[in-house]
């Protein structure tokens, strides 16, 4: 697909690397419309996967009478199907992602797009959506890559400001949407009623599911020192410290303990968990590390 114009999200060098990657799931989901992904399922195609007697109700018209002529049993010759998948980003836009250079959901909005961006190439189902959506404010899914300036437009349009926990979110993210499939959930993970109930939602959900927690330079190595008033971006709660090296120290243990905790949990449910830091490129997250993950290939 060309690009005609500039996309803040997206460089062309970018979208050329994506162009040779596709999403991968470990699980089958039975897909609405015919698309570009090897089915584990057998189906209706022009490529040859295996025999199987016939039983009363099958297609006649794939039955081997070749094979009925030298066998002299009713044969019925099974193909390769493919199947579309549904992909879902679903991105947290809260205050606390605003932070950072370049701010948590700056960079969460690009990995979403390119997430999003090799779905629609590969004749996937795409949906992008924000945790503050309600349950009847679905966003489009779109299809093939006539609709890669819309995935863009829409991404591009997400602001930061929305007030809702993880756990409303996820919720009623999943009620919204019904359909099985990958879903890769943006988010710092930071949320006072903490993420645990949240994720759950996913288990139940039965979705093939990446937590991708984003954080940035400065929380994971803060260079901040003297007195300081601490005043939370969500709920404006204050804090007054007087930081010194014990306290770096036990913000450092904190910390670490809190993202050892998130992918314990989460690999203990059988989701995917990974740490990004913002400084990271994109294009090597994506090509890099989740491929080693098994989100793309």
């Amino acid at each position: 697909m060309p690009v005609d114009r500039d996309s803040s999200l997206l460089s062309p060098e970018l979208l050329a690397q994506l162009e040779r990657l596709e999403l991968v799931t470990r699980k089958v989901f039975r897909g609405r419309m015919k698309g570009e992904r090897r089915s584990k399922r057998k189906g209706q195609s022009v490529e040859f996967a295996d025999f199987r007697n016939y039983v009363p109700g099958d297609d006649l018209r794939q039955l081997d009478w070749n094979l009925y002529a030298r066998l002299e049993k009713l044969i019925v010759k099974l193909f390769m199907e493919e199947e579309d998948l549904h992909f879902y980003a679903l991105v947290d836009a809260s205050m606390s992602m605003d932070f950072g250079r370049p701010t948590k959901l700056d960079y969460a909005k690009q990995l979403a797009a390119a997430l999003g961006f090799i779905g629609l190439i590969r004749a996937d189902r795409v949906r992008i959506e924000t945790l503050g959506q309600g349950v009847g404010e679905k966003s489009p899914i779109l299809r093939g890559r006539q609709s890669v300036w819309r995935l863009l437009q829409h991404v591009e349009a997400i602001e930061p400001g929305e007030s809702i926990s993880l756990s409303e979110g996820i919720k009623n993210f999943c009620l919204r949407n019904r359909g099985r499939g990958v879903v890769v959930f943006i988010s710092d993970l930071m949320d006072k009623g903490g993420y645990e109930s949240a994720l759950r939602y996913f288990v139940s959900h039965q979705v093939d599911c990446f937590v991708i927690q984003v954080l940035s330079q400065e929380e994971l190595e803060p260079d901040v020192k003297g007195d300081l008033k601490l005043v939370d971006c969500e709920d404006a709660d204050e804090a007054e410290i007087t930081v010194s090296a014990p306290l770096l120290s036990r913000y450092q243990q904190t910390l670490n303990a809190f993202v050892a905790g998130a992918q314990d949990f989460c690999t203990r449910r059988g989701m995917h968990y990974m740490l990004a830091n913002n400084q990271l490129p994109v294009e090597e997250l994506v090509a890099k590390h989740l491929r080693r993950r098994g989100l793309v290939r």
